[in-house]
């Protein structure tokens, strides 16, 4: 794998978004195709898992508030897979609260984002983690 001049090593990485906000998932989604990333993208949990089953992504981002299933649901069902255990889950929320933060650590997320995250925060995580595949 050839990696571009800024030396970043993302190229090819396959990279899972899951959050009901268009906005989140279209800034995310911009950002990581420009450092040759694999996107995918998913609203909720539920459409997530059938995805991640079915595209195995080698990283995952999970807003925390979402309808139906949310972040840490989402999460602890990812974990709870044996098969996806150690794919490193990555939580995105508005609220930078301790509890939120520990809660995200009890369902087995690697890390915690708030929102608004900037470039280097949404790479920086990915690099972090990256390495582990």
């Amino acid at each position: 794998m050839n990696d571009n001049a800024r030396g970043t090593d993302l190229a090819g990485l396959k990279v899972m978004v899951i959050d009901d906000s268009k906005t989140i998932r279209r800034t995310a989604e911009t950002l990581l195709k420009k450092e040759g990333c694999d996107v995918l993208t998913a609203v909720d949990g539920f459409e997530a898992l059938a995805k991640i089953s079915d595209q195995k992504p080698d990283i995952i981002f999970v807003d925390i508030m979402m309808p139906r299933l949310d972040g840490y649901q989402t999460c602890a069902l990812i974990k709870n897979n044996a098969q996806f255990r150690a794919t490193p889950v990555i939580m995105l929320s508005s609220k930078d609260g301790l509890f939120d933060k520990a809660r995200g650590r009890i369902v087995g997320a690697e890390q915690y984002l708030t929102k608004p995250f900037t470039r280097d925060e949404l790479l920086g995580a990915i690099q972090r983690f990256a390495g582990a595949h």
